[in-house]
């Protein structure tokens, strides 16, 4: 018997970093780098970065929903990145490093918003949430060397002086939630 996989695209800035931290989430079976939300099929990641295609750097993430809530997948989302920051996630900035939830159903998309909302509700951020909620219409794999650029780059300088914090303080906040054994 199959079980039953759930999938949600997110963009949280920096593909290299929403990867590394739900790579390491348990109940997370499958995380891709690519692109979504643009208009340009199949596009590379150059013209993603130059703002050509409308796209932004987003993951899939494959999860079992008996292991790990959508909420759940959530409260992360909001943990590790800014959502208050229009286009730009620290020095990353455009539209293709815009914060944006891409949902594959109904269920999907009414609990993002009403989390969306609660977040905004209970004040977590000083100014207000500017993430986008939409329907996920495609997925553009990214090229095979973004598939886990942290693990085979972790000496580089973005991966010390951005990524290795976030996973970090991820690894802090979310303790309960790290896979028991890390491939």
């Amino acid at each position: 018997m199959k079980k039953n996989i759930e999938r949600v695209t997110l963009g949280a800035g920096c593909f290299w970093c929403v990867e590394a931290i739900y790579k390491r989430l348990e109940g997370v079976k499958k995380v891709r780098s690519g692109y979504s939300g643009g208009t340009v099929k199949n596009p590379a990641y150059r013209e993603v970065c130059e703002g050509r295609t409308g796209h932004a750097e987003v993951c899939e993430i494959e999860f079992d929903p008996e292991i790990i809530s959508f909420q759940e997948i959530l409260d992360v989302f909001w943990m590790i990145h800014d959502p208050t920051t229009l286009n730009r996630q620290g020095n990353d900035v455009g539209t293709h490093y815009r914060s944006v939830i891409f949902f594959n159903n109904n269920t999907q998309k009414n609990l993002a918003e009403k989390s969306k909302n609660e977040m905004n509700n209970n004040s977590y951020y000083e100014n207000p949430i500017v993430t986008e909620i939409s329907s996920c219409k495609n997925f553009y794999p990214a090229e095979s060397y973004h598939n886990s650029y942290f693990e085979f780059h972790q000496e580089e300088p973005y991966c010390r002086l951005v990524i290795q914090p976030k996973v970090e303080k991820f690894k802090t906040t979310f303790a309960d939630k790290l896979k028991k054994a890390e491939d």
